[in-house]
């Protein structure tokens, strides 16, 4: 069985960090682009980032940038996104997948919901004092 998890949500207080990982099972997500999404109550899913199979290409949402950073170890199949400076407004369900071959190792930006195949099931932020 193939599927991706995603861990290490919970509750943090506002300027809060948390690291959250997504790990690959049953296929080697070496050769993918992951993207990393979060979806708000009432919210769209959006786009938060991205990190190609070689780290040869990188995205960050104008929202996070400067505090978020995607990062990945592929001897461990497992894609990171250390989150920094935690405000109330990232609370969301976050969630990772990976890219369709078809648009490339490289991370297609911005990210959009089609690119992407083989969603983990979400690990739930909330940002609150």
């Amino acid at each position: 069985q193939e599927q991706l998890v995603e861990s290490g949500g919970g509750l943090v207080q506002p300027g809060g960090s948390l690291r959250l990982s997504c790990v690959a099972s049953g296929f080697s997500l070496d050769t993918y682009a992951i993207g990393w999404f979060r979806q708000a109550p009432g919210k769209e899913r959006e786009g938060v980032s991205c990190i190609g199979s070689s780290d040869g290409s990188m995205y960050y949402a104008d929202s996070v940038k400067g505090r978020f950073t995607i990062s990945r170890d592929n001897a461990k199949n497992t894609v990171y996104l250390q989150m920094m400076s935690l405000k109330p407004e990232d609370t969301a369900v976050y969630y990772c997948a990976t890219q369709l071959r078809l648009y490339g190792s490289n991370c297609a930006v911005p990210p959009h919901l089609i690119y992407y195949h083989s969603w983990g099931q979400g690990t739930q932020i909330t940002v609150s004092s």
